[in-house]
């Protein structure tokens, strides 16, 4: 058995197609095919359902994945560790990143990448919790930030990063003189709204502080990006309401208030990792150097900085 041999096969699970997993390993569809057949042959098992085409994994295909998906992971952080010993970390990190923390990622991407600055980072922010357990759990990302509750955690390396509070953001003219300390969640739906869709977490824990009061958003914008929401905010036409934490990076002018808002439930944000050890040297790494207390105080005294009354 040869790891090449490993690499065809999970390539062809996860194109689900023989010339495109052929074109995405560099040979050609007959040698991946005949790479493959005798990989069958050597375990004794068939893989691969064929007719004219492929019609995806055996049973015994979908058990043989799970162990070439851990085989090659463990073959390449052993590389990973033998290049570490020899002259420091190097190599890539993917790490999955759910939308609500694509702004405080960079509190712990860009201290690691300062302290290792031969390891790339490769960020996918547009994932749910759910996703990028499923693919962690595939060795298809090395580490995600997500929300830890609702979550089993059983088989993951949990490093809780932070909790989220929630802030409504507006233009001073929308809010006219209404007083920070009057402002509650019933005040919300007074106001024309941009949230982010419906199905992700931080929407339905709006939805959910909402309804604990007999109340529905009717918002009149939904969208899945910040940038958009943050964008609409500052017309001066539209309220919005997110997480605290979700204002990092995000250079709001001094007419844009940001009013706090009493919170029922406080989901915790957390990294996480495969709890299969040993694990990888720059996952190891990662998870020594993050600092949730530096985090939090990062977090802090930004709200404190921008955002006056917020702490």
């Amino acid at each position: 058995m040869q790891f090449r041999q490993l690499e065809y096969f999970v390539t062809l699970a996860r194109e689900g197609h023989f010339a495109r997993a052929a074109k995405a390993c560099f040979v050609s569809q007959p040698a991946l095919s005949e790479s493959i057949h005798k990989l069958e042959k050597e375990l004794g098992v068939p893989l691969v359902k064929r007719r004219q085409n492929y019609q995806g994994l055996t049973p015994e295909g979908d058990r043989v994945l799970v162990w070439a998906q851990r085989i090659l992971k463990d073959h390449s952080s052993m590389g990973e560790e033998v290049e570490a010993m020899r002259s420091g970390l190097s190599g890539t990190l993917k790490i999955g990143v759910i939308p609500a923390a694509s702004s405080t990622i960079s509190l712990l991407v860009d201290p690691f990448r300062s302290k290792h600055p031969r390891v790339k980072i490769n960020l996918e922010s547009s994932l749910r919790s759910s996703e990028i357990i499923q693919r962690i759990g595939a060795f298809g990302l090395d580490a995600g930030v997500i929300y830890l509750d609702d979550h089993d955690d059983a088989d993951l390396s949990v490093l809780p990063l932070y909790t989220e509070r929630h802030v409504l953001v507006a233009h001073e003219d929308l809010l006219g003189h209404v007083r920070d300390e009057e402002f509650g969640w019933d005040d919300v739906v007074d106001y024309p709204l941009c949230l982010i869709n419906r199905g992700m977490r931080g929407r339905q824990l709006v939805d959910e502080a909402l309804s604990s009061r007999g109340l529905v958003a009717d918002p009149g914008v939904e969208t899945d990006s910040l940038a958009s929401l943050f964008a609409l905010v500052r017309t001066g036409r539209w309220a919005g309401v997110v997480a605290q934490q979700w204002l990092v990076g995000f250079d709001l002018p001094p007419e844009i208030r940001v009013i706090p808002l009493e919170d029922l439930v406080h989901p915790r944000v957390g990294l996480v990792a495969h709890g299969v050890t040993p694990g990888s040297v720059l996952v190891e790494a990662l998870f020594a150097h993050t600092r949730p207390d530096r985090i939090e105080k990062r977090l802090r005294l930004g709200s404190a900085g921008f955002f006056p009354g917020l702490t």
